[in-house]
Formats: structure tokens, sequence, C-alpha cells
């Protein structure tokens, strides 16, 4: 599996299998083997971690905090996130955004 096999494209936008590690000193994006995980700084305590990441990837693709859901895995660290979008070039962008934007560990 390839860092790029964790972004699909479906419907009604695309879907990220994401790792998030809290707890960091700074957001960000990093992918070792096969896994994209994101960095956060906030705490996996009420919800914190999960509405940092929906503000890191809204701010990262701009796209609004609305259009990121959690689709899977609202207690685990891996989740399955979907971003909400109609436009393939929206999409494109996003999914470029993702691999741009990843410091490989």
């Amino acid at each position: 599996m390839d860092f790029e096999d964790n972004i699909k494209y479906c419907d009604n936008g695309i879907i990220l299998k994401i790792r998030i590690l809290p707890n960091s000193a700074k957001n960000r994006i990093v992918c070792s083997d096969d896994i994209i995980k994101i960095k956060i700084t906030a705490q996996p305590i009420e919800n914190k971690a999960n509405k940092a990441i929906a503000e890191y990837l809204s701010k990262l693709v701009k796209v609004p905090k609305t259009r990121i859901k959690i689709i899977k895995g609202e207690t685990s660290k891996d989740k399955t996130i979907l971003i909400e979008t109609d436009d393939l070039k929206k999409k494109d962008e996003i999914k470029n955004i993702l691999i741009n934007n990843s410091k490989i560990i």
C-alpha cells in the first residue's frame, strides 16, 4: 500500500484514511510507510483532537469546517474522514495539497 492509497475520490468528495497523533508539538501531516499521520497539538479529550483535525484540514485545503466529517473512528486514533466537494478540480487540488504538505519520516 502507498501513501496515496489512503486518499480516495468518491461521489460527494474525497476520503482520507489517517492516524492522528495528539499532543504533538505542532500541527502537520507526516507519512511513514503507508500511513497518513496527522500530528495535532490538541489533547484527545472531550472531542478536542477531532475538532482540531477539522480546523487544521479546513485551513490547509481551504474548505469550510462544516464540509469535513469524521465518518469512522470518532473515538479512535485511526479515522476515516470525508472532505465534501462535488468539484473534481477541487478534489485534485485537495489531494495535491495533502501530498505536497506531508513530511516523510
